[in-house]
């Protein structure tokens, strides 16, 4: 036997509830009306009249509230439905590259060179694979809480510095500079590692989907109670109808997928998890002339500066910063 999707059950319970709940409450109110009006020489007819319409009040309030949790059991299972489908696309793409691999050896009709040439993209598919899976669980036990951050002073011209060297690491291939501006004494309160994973994601996506004259740039500063940090690129943008819909798992922007750029769509979705945890918030905008930028918002730690708490007043230099990766290091501060 058969069972409908858990969305489609959902939805049907949703329609048995209002049926069950409102169109009762419908007709209780009416006739707590009619004992209101044609009662109201009446004590005991008022106070039924006032008691009927309480209890409708509260089957509605019920009902709105049932309305909702059974809404959002609905979204949830059409959410998981969609991860499913595209974790499964995403996986049956390198397990079938494996497979033609594995049968092409199998036939034994390769010479040694082409042995070697099909171990090394065996090698290179299960390497794909194996990161796949990684940042699957990874981001999965981000956003069921599972993950253990720490929460500790962060200075954030500490976090941009170990961003740099990690993106320096990761574009090798093609080494960029980035503009960075930092505005002094800037720190926050989290978990620096996940945070500077975040947001080296930001710069590697910048560096992806930028042409040939790279232009990318950090920016830091405070607004408020918020920390502001922004990766701004001069490369191909984000449609405005998918500024919100890059966020999620395997979710790509079509100007990104028409570009054939490599990716899966789970950056952006591990950016969202962190800043979340932070209690941030992350978005994206256009650019006036071409490009994105992404904008990071964290609140500020209260923590008194270091300086201060053992110096007894001493406050560090405004430009005393740590030393930027070599390649970084004549940008303005």
């Amino acid at each position: 036997m058969r069972f409908p999707p858990a969305s489609i059950q959902l939805r049907r319970a949703q329609l048995i509830f209002m049926l069950v709940v409102l169109v009762p409450t419908v007709l209780m109110i009416l006739g707590g009306i009619v004992f209101l009006a044609i009662g109201a020489s009446s004590a005991l007819n008022v106070a039924i009249g006032v008691l009927v319409l309480t209890l409708c009040t509260t089957a509605v309030t019920g009902y709105i509230l049932g309305t909702i949790f059974v809404g959002k059991g609905a979204s949830l299972a059409r959410l998981q439905n969609d991860f499913l489908s595209s974790v499964g696309h995403e996986l049956r793409t390198p397990l079938t590259s494996l497979r033609l691999l594995l049968e092409s050896l199998k036939d034994g009709r390769l010479s040694a060179e082409e042995q070697a040439h099909v171990l090394r993209l065996l090698t290179g598919e299960t390497d794909r694979l194996d990161k796949l899976v990684g940042r699957l669980l990874e981001l999965s036990r981000l956003e069921s809480g599972r993950h253990a951050f720490e929460r500790a002073r962060v200075d954030v011209d500490d976090l941009v510095t170990d961003a740099l060297g990690a993106f320096d690491a990761l574009t090798l291939t093609r080494p960029t500079r980035i503009e960075v501006t930092l505005e002094p004494d800037l720190a926050l309160m989290g978990d620096r590692a996940t945070l500077v994973r975040a947001l080296v994601n930001l710069m590697v996506n910048a560096w992806k989907y930028t042409g040939d004259d790279k232009q990318i740039r950090v920016d830091a500063r405070s607004a408020g109670r918020w920390i502001e940090i922004a990766v701004i690129d001069n490369g191909i943008g984000v449609d405005r109808g998918e500024q919100r819909d890059i966020f999620e798992e395997f979710t790509r922007g079509k100007r990104a997928i028409d570009r054939g750029t490599e990716g899966v769509g789970l950056g952006l979705a591990f950016v969202r998890a962190v800043v979340r945890h932070h209690r941030g918030k992350v978005q994206v905008e256009a650019n006036p002339d071409g490009g994105s930028t992404f904008l990071l918002r964290l609140r500020r730690a209260r923590l008194p500066a270091i300086g201060a708490a053992a110096g007894g007043g001493a406050t560090t230099p405004t430009d005393a910063r740590p030393a930027l990766p070599e390649s970084h290091r004549d940008q303005p501060a």
